[in-house]
């Protein structure tokens, strides 16, 4: 094992192989207040990567229920649950954020290539706590979709109204969490294959399986934290989420020559997805480039946060924490910096609504913003605190500094005239 620094996790960290970073990193933010679960990204991704034979059960992107959904069946929290028995008691964080190189305090407790060398982890998951998952937990992807927490006992799924003419207490809650594979830095997959048939990308951190060298062992589906690799019984090899790796390249037509979001992420009718690549430090921390959309929303307003960095890969993959679900929840979730942002999403200042404005804008990466100060339009008082809307104008250069977005905060209002086209 050697030593390498997770900047989520605050600390040094074991990891079977020295650090390298890609010169750009690949990075996305989803927004998880918009999503309405649709699945318009899950099916944009089956229609373009997964639609041959022996791919039927392949979801590379998937919208899942929380708390009791997942693909495969509950895959988290049986993690979490070999977690904690590797560290009774100890999975916990210090929670005192330092700086960018520590942004959410310090976690103590073990990750996924440290609670592997305690010897109590599944037979074969030698480099990285997992297991792998039964063909019944690959069944139905969309099992418990739409089920809330909350209910009384026994009526899961209904709302509990209380009695007379008092207002109903809505007491369930649910929210739905859009995934696919995180790119992460220190990959877990990449780890525990034998064949060295998983490597990271260096022009931009994407992680790919090599088709030639995979031999189908599935050390990958069981190492993976996310359950992000998928077995195909037709070809013998392991498969995942490839970035979209020639639209990131630029290579698509429609996009000219420059980088583009990916299919999923072009697809979002909710416009909760942003996407783009990152410039990387020579020690795995991301260069400071406060114009960047998703180095603002990591580092500077800190309301993205990454999905259970605990886990030790280091994911590139950075999520707005829903509002309305229980803190512990979320903090079990996305860590000790959920708290901060849930407020800060709660009560958004000028620059952060400007910046939320770019998302689902356009297919093609964002790499650049500025805002173009506009008049107040609205004043109002939230949780006690004063909130004021401009109607800002934000926009959004790409790689080769053409402008490709532009858009206001205050989004205009139509009013239809009596008579118009199809008038009876």
């Amino acid at each position: 094992m050697s030593k390498v620094y997770n900047w989520q996790l605050g600390r040094e960290m074991e990891y079977p192989y020295d650090a390298a970073f890609p010169d750009r990193q690949f990075a996305f933010v989803f927004n998880l207040n918009r999503c309405i679960g649709c699945q318009s990204c899950t099916m944009a991704c089956k229609s373009t990567w997964t639609f041959s034979k022996g791919q039927e059960h392949m979801w590379w992107n998937n919208v899942e229920t929380k708390p009791y959904g997942g693909y495969p069946h509950h895959w988290d929290v049986k993690l979490l649950s070999l977690l904690e028995q590797s560290n009774p008691g100890g999975q916990t964080w210090n929670g005192q954020p330092a700086d960018v190189k520590a942004p959410y305090g310090q976690f103590k407790g073990r990750t996924v290539f440290e609670a592997a060398t305690t010897h109590i982890s599944p037979e074969g998951a030698q480099r990285a706590l997992g297991y792998l998952p039964t063909d019944e937990e690959w069944a139905s992807p969309n099992r418990f979709e739409d089920n809330p927490s909350g209910s009384e006992k026994g009526h899961r799924g209904q709302l509990a109204f209380s009695s007379g003419a008092n207002t109903p207490q809505h007491k369930t809650w649910f929210f739905y969490l859009a995934r696919l594979c995180n790119h992460c830095s220190y990959p877990a997959c990449l780890a525990a294959c034998p064949r060295n048939a998983i490597y990271k990308r260096p022009e931009d951190g994407i992680v790919l399986v090599d088709q030639e060298r995979c031999r189908g062992y599935r050390k990958c589906m069981e190492a993976c934290p996310y359950k992000k690799t998928l077995y195909r019984g037709t070809t013998r090899t392991s498969e995942k989420c490839i970035g979209c790796f020639p639209r990131v390249e630029g290579r698509d037509p429609d996009g000219g020559g420059i980088p583009m979001q990916t299919r999923c992420m072009a697809a979002c009718v909710g416009h909760i997805r942003l996407q783009g690549l990152v410039q990387m430090n020579a020690d795995g921390s991301w260069k400071e480039d406060r114009q960047h959309p998703l180095y603002y929303l990591v580092h500077v307003a800190k309301v993205a946060l990454p999905l259970y960095p605990q886990f030790g890969t280091e994911p590139n993959g950075y999520y707005i924490p829903p509002r309305w679900v229980p803190r512990p929840y979320l903090r079990q979730m996305f860590g000790p910096g959920v708290d901060a942002a849930v407020e800060r999403y709660s009560n958004p200042d000028r620059e952060l609504l400007a910046v939320l404005q770019l998302f689902g804008k356009d297919a093609r990466m964002c790499f650049r913003y500025e805002i173009k100060e506009g008049p107040k339009v609205f004043e109002n008082s939230i949780r006690g605190r004063k909130f004021e809307l401009f109607d800002d104008t934000v926009i959004g250069y790409g790689a080769d500094g053409t402008k490709i977005i532009e858009t206001k905060v205050e989004e205009p209002l139509h009013v239809r005239p009596s008579q118009h086209a199809n008038s009876i």
